[in-house]
């Protein structure tokens, strides 16, 4: 078989019929049935079953076709690479982030990369740690940033993030006027709590139970960003890293520090030898510089 004649029978299944097909590739209707005849006597079965004078999928067909599909899609993927090589020139960066900073960190690191690289196209998807750390393992995404609960095998990491955990909560709440929220603050107190296999959650849950607090859950979620969401319409309050705080405070949420110390942490994950690719490097300093400078910057 040959490329032509599956271009033929992928035009006619999409199409649904030779004259569908011959128009989508402007031909004939002849060189349709020409090519699928030989596509069959190619493949050993047939395509389809002649029906009053239509064409209609065998089981085979359509079985075969989910193959063609799939071939087609790395053609798909082919061109779609050309046409970045095309229009960039200099090649591509993908990352993969954990919400909290794929919606504010992030962003100001591709700001900075993309003074020094103009012409690099630039892929980031926000996606939960643990899919940060599959797609980054299976080498799709060049870097990724995740929490700490993530399994680390399979990928070169390293320590990126660490900070403190900060409160919020909406302008009216009775902790709004403290200048601490500690932990007898929560006890009893509508809360929005992160995921159970969250860490910071965990660190969160230990700073209860050594002052014998049990804040009352209203809401799980995994993302701090939502937290922020969530208190800001009046849900509940919220421990949260600060970078998923950036720009509520503009919005009317309350910020507020938290004793004692929770630490949110992230990882920095890469390929296999993808840190000694000159992007990946230069990237890799641009989010340095933009967690260092912080939010105003």
């Amino acid at each position: 078989m040959n490329f032509r004649q599956l271009e033929i029978y992928r035009a006619l299944m999409i199409g649904g019929s030779a004259s569908r097909a011959a128009d989508l590739l402007n031909i004939t209707q002849p060189a349709v049935s020409r090519a699928v005849s030989e596509l069959e006597h190619r493949v050993g079965f047939p395509l389809f079953d002649r029906v009053k004078g239509r064409l209609v999928p065998t089981p085979e067909g359509q079985l075969f076709f989910r193959d063609v599909g799939n071939a087609f899609q790395g053609l798909d993927s082919l061109r779609a690479s050309a046409a970045r090589i095309r229009d960039f020139g200099s090649g591509s960066l993908k990352i993969a982030s954990l919400a909290a900073l794929g919606s504010t960190l992030v962003p100001r690191a591709v700001r900075r990369f993309r003074e020094v690289n103009p012409h690099v196209s630039i892929t980031l998807q926000i996606l939960s740690s643990s899919a940060v750390r599959d797609h980054v393992a299976t080498q799709q995404f060049d870097i990724g940033l995740a929490a700490d609960e993530v399994d680390l095998s399979g990928v070169d990491h390293s320590l990126f993030y660490s900070v403190r955990a900060v409160c919020v909560m909406p302008a009216d709440h009775p902790l709004a006027g403290k200048d601490v929220i500690r932990p007898a603050d929560l006890d009893k107190m509508a809360f929005i709590a992160l995921s159970p296999e969250d860490r910071a959650r965990a660190r969160m849950t230990e700073s209860f139970e050594v002052e014998g607090v049990r804040p009352h859950i209203v809401v799980e979620t995994p993302a701090s960003l939502t937290v922020c969401a969530l208190a800001l319409e009046g849900v509940g309050v919220g421990l949260v890293n600060p970078a998923a705080a950036d720009g509520f405070e503009k919005r009317g949420l309350v910020i507020k520090p938290y004793e004692p110390a929770v630490y949110f942490k992230s990882y920095i994950l890469f390929r296999p030898d993808a840190q000694r690719a000159r992007l990946v490097r230069e990237f890799t300093a641009a989010l340095n510089d933009a967690a260092r400078a912080g939010p105003q910057a």
